[in-house]
């Protein structure tokens, strides 16, 4: 079978996977008394993940490199990464909210790879000079599956505020709920907790006192909405997941921004160029650099840090495919321009 039919015939078919599998998921999260959809959704994803694998696989034989050149194979291998933390995910959580949040992204973009953009940028062509380096699959590829993670991160934060209707509620998960301190021991404790054995530490080890401290350990935990035990179970979920996720995404990001700037160094001959992409790069290295910061050392969790990551669901957008469309710059080869 040629292979140009063969990846037009599992572009189609990713899309229609993809497709039937979200309408499985929200026939799921609408009918919970259906115990089948969930396991059918997931084997939906699992399908659409190995046809786009078998699709880049067919891809990178034809055109003899690793599929990442154009627009069309990035937004595919964005798909494949999106669905393998999909199930990475949904494996950890045991859930199907995070089925409804990711399969329509992850649709939408096969459709628009595969429906919308025209057939000329779909197809293979041989690599531009800047692109023949090893550094292509090692760079874009990971920076890639960071964005993947960051996505899918991001969506199931987005998940959390409409199950919790943006509200401010107490959790009782694996970090620090709202209200949630540190000890001067710089113990996260969480809002409610009993702390007069810190404060009499405290106390005894510090003869000259430190009034604001004690003040801090002495707040009364913060006024918190009141959620049912099955939606409180949720929410704590997929805020216990979406840190998960995106504390494997940033990793991947950095790894993908240093390995960038070795190649931008034997390609252009520096390091850091300012570039549109290496900007929005840096700024979305930033937001979830402040995301996991709040989390680890200010006990954040619950509202204010999922509205932080749905920020950087847009700002991984506006990196990934926004400074393409917008600006021109070193990186706009083999995409749009």
């Amino acid at each position: 079978m040629d292979l140009v039919a063969l990846q037009n015939g599992l572009d189609n078919i990713s899309f229609a996977v993809l497709f039937i599998t979200m309408l499985v998921y929200w026939g799921g999260a609408a009918f919970p008394q259906i115990p089948y959809l969930n396991a059918l959704g997931t084997a939906g994803m699992a399908v659409a993940n190995l046809c786009i694998a078998a699709l880049l696989g067919a891809r990178w034989i034809e055109a003899g490199y690793f599929p990442l050149s154009n627009l069309y194979e990035s937004l595919f291998f964005l798909t494949w990464g999106i669905t393998t933390v999909h199930l990475i995910a949904e494996n950890m959580s045991r859930s199907r909210l995070v089925g409804v949040a990711t399969a329509p992204v992850a649709m939408a973009i096969t459709a628009f790879a595969a429906l919308t953009l025209p057939s000329e940028m779909q197809g293979s062509a041989p690599l531009v000079p800047a692109l023949k380096s090893n550094w292509l699959m090692m760079h874009v590829s990971v920076m890639m599956l960071s964005y993947s993670a960051l996505m899918v991160g991001s969506l199931l934060a987005i998940a959390f505020l409409v199950v919790t209707r943006g509200q401010n509620i107490e959790l009782h998960g694996s970090s620090v709920g709202t209200g949630g301190f540190r000890t001067p021991a710089y113990k996260l404790q969480k809002a409610g907790e009993d702390i007069a054995p810190q404060v009499a530490a405290f106390e005894g080890n510090n003869n000259t006192g430190n009034t604001a401290v004690l003040e801090r350990l002495t707040v009364e935990p913060a006024t918190a909405a009141v959620l049912s035990p099955q939606r409180l179970n949720l929410a704590e979920t997929l805020d216990n997941i979406s840190y998960r996720v995106i504390g494997l995404g940033f990793p991947l990001l950095t790894i993908g921004i240093i390995a960038g700037a070795v190649w931008a160094n034997e390609a252009w001959g520096s390091y850091w160029s300012w570039d549109p992409k290496e900007t929005w790069a840096l700024i979305t290295w930033l937001v979830f650099a402040a995301y996991l910061h709040a989390r680890i050392t200010k006990g954040w969790q619950g509202r204010k840090p999922a509205l932080l990551a749905g920020a950087g669901f847009v700002v991984v957008w506006i990196c990934y495919l926004g400074v393409n469309i917008l600006g021109k710059g070193l990186h706009s080869y083999g995409w749009f321009f």
